[in-house]
């Protein structure tokens, strides 16, 4: 639920002294009261990022209107919602459903607070889990001929219903480099090893047959470099030998959609800023 008297700001800009002063002397002047705050400076970039909750019942338009000017004082890059809003996500899937499921489940359940106004897939498997959920669903075969218009359908859902965040629950295309940047720090992918990891098809097996003894889950941002993008969440979780494939791959779809879903919700609660290739993650 939108609390009108909570508010939110992210912060993020070169460093130097005073800023936290500046911030929270706005916010004291606006009558805020300040619920929840973190700040973390990058010593290898140079730049200050800072995350705060404010109870307030100051006019929205008229802090902004205030607050512009600090921010440009300090270069800085700045976001104001409010606590608990719910961001729109848009989904794609292929078939394998473990983590739309859990998606589907913990938004329903309001522990996620995302909304899900439409999931595209690329394979009609899901259908069903979808409608259980009520959740509209398309399905867009992509090929090389197809691939094109697919991703332009993508770009008009994202405009059409205001899309904050595009997640890939397991969606076994390649996006092209074009649509990687124009989803730049809103597209968040699920990939199934701690990176870096076994690449191409039937990674748990790959992992069996090389004994190993950790397997994992990574959730990070999209980019053009395959699965090198900037990591948001991760989780392992030991194995031995004594394990066949299948409880391997039983395991390992458990830490994806733990990890995927952690992922979503730092986003939305907006605690994922970036730093160059890194992320700040403020938990």
């Amino acid at each position: 639920m939108i609390d009108s008297t909570h508010w939110l700001l992210t912060l993020s800009c070169p460093d130097r002294p005073g800023i936290v002063h500046q911030v929270t002397g706005a916010i004291v002047e606006a009558r805020g009261n300040i619920t929840e705050l973190q700040q973390f400076t990058s010593t290898e970039s140079g730049r200050f990022f800072m995350r705060v909750q404010v109870q307030s019942g100051f006019d929205r338009s008229h802090f902004e209107r205030d607050f512009t000017a600090i921010a440009d004082s300090l270069g800085a890059e700045w976001v104001l919602d409010y606590v608990g809003r719910r961001r729109r996500t848009l989904v794609l899937a292929s078939r394998a459903g473990h983590c739309l499921n859990d998606l589907l489940f913990r938004t329903r359940s309001g522990h996620l607070p995302i909304t899900i106004p439409l999931i595209i897939a690329n394979h009609p498997d899901l259908g069903d889990l979808a409608k259980f959920y009520g959740v509209p669903f398309e399905v867009h075969a992509v090929n090389a001929d197809t691939k094109a218009a697919v991703e332009k359908h993508i770009l008009d859902v994202v405009a059409e219903h205001d899309i904050e965040l595009v997640v890939l629950a397991r969606y076994m295309q390649i996006l092209s480099p074009e649509l990687c940047e124009a989803l730049e720090g809103r597209a968040i992918n699920i990939h199934h090893s701690f990176l870096p990891g076994f690449k191409g098809a039937n990674p748990y097996r790959q992992a069996h047959s090389r004994g190993v003894k950790l397997i994992g889950a990574t959730a990070h941002f999209v980019t053009s470099d395959l699965d090198e993008g900037p990591i948001i969440e991760q989780n392992v979780r030991r194995v031995d030998h004594t394990m066949e494939v299948p409880e391997l791959v039983s395991m390992g779809q458990e830490q994806e959609s733990r990890t995927l879903t952690e992922a979503v919700k730092l986003f939305a609660e907006h605690r994922v800023l970036l730093d160059g290739g890194r992320t700040v993650i403020f938990s």
